[in-house]
């Protein structure tokens, strides 16, 4: 029993360090060097992290667009806040292309900022207001009310070329780290134009 027991555990161990592994980790910052292999970015904490690219890596360019981009029956990412009323107030909104429809759909926690929410869903409805314009956002569970104030920044993510990654682009990058502590990703984001995203 006892070595039924250890092997239980190792099991445990062992599953566990594989889904520490596989963690999504989000950096957000400005290139400061960039090869085909790896990217060296300076993160908005200011510390300076390499990230080794996947050999079939993808570049989703961001660039800047405005509510009127945001159309009924739309799919879009809104990080938000949640308010006392039980309303969300929008960080920033993407607009992704009809090739990412049910990318991520849902309505989860986010590390933009202490007490972020993200929700990837479909615009239901669409209506002004004296705090923003509200968007009703439906998901596959359900539905969330997102106020968009006026100045919150709306960007729309489109086909990016590698071309784009260069010294002094802002980038946000999905990466995972691996046993090892080392960095890795398949997909960069990355600002048009001088643009941050802000997501």
């Amino acid at each position: 029993m006892l070595r039924v027991a250890v092997l239980i555990a190792c099991l445990l161990v062992a599953d566990v360090t594989t889904a520490a592994a596989q963690t999504p980790i989000r950096i957000r910052g400005t290139i400061e060097r960039a090869s085909e292999q790896a990217l060296t970015i300076k993160s908005r904490n200011g510390q300076t992290v390499t990230v080794t690219l996947h050999p079939d890596f993808s570049v989703l360019a961001v660039s800047k667009a405005s509510l009127g981009d945001i159309k009924t029956g739309s799919y879009v990412g809104a990080a938000a806040l949640r308010q006392p009323d039980g309303t969300f107030k929008a960080q920033e909104v993407v607009v992704f292309p009809e090739t990412m429809r049910g990318n991520n759909e849902g309505h989860y926690s986010w590390d933009l900022s202490p007490g972020s929410t993200m929700t990837n869903a479909t615009v239901d409805a669409i209506a002004s207001g004296n705090d923003g314009t509200a968007l009703t956002l439906k998901h596959k569970d359900g539905q969330v009310k997102v106020v968009v104030p006026q100045g919150a920044p709306i960007v729309i993510l489109g086909p990016g070329d590698k071309s784009l990654l260069v010294p002094g682009a802002g980038v946000f990058v999905p990466v995972a780290r691996a046993a090892d502590g080392t960095l890795s990703a398949g997909r960069v984001l990355v600002g048009k134009n001088g643009l941050m995203p802000p997501m």
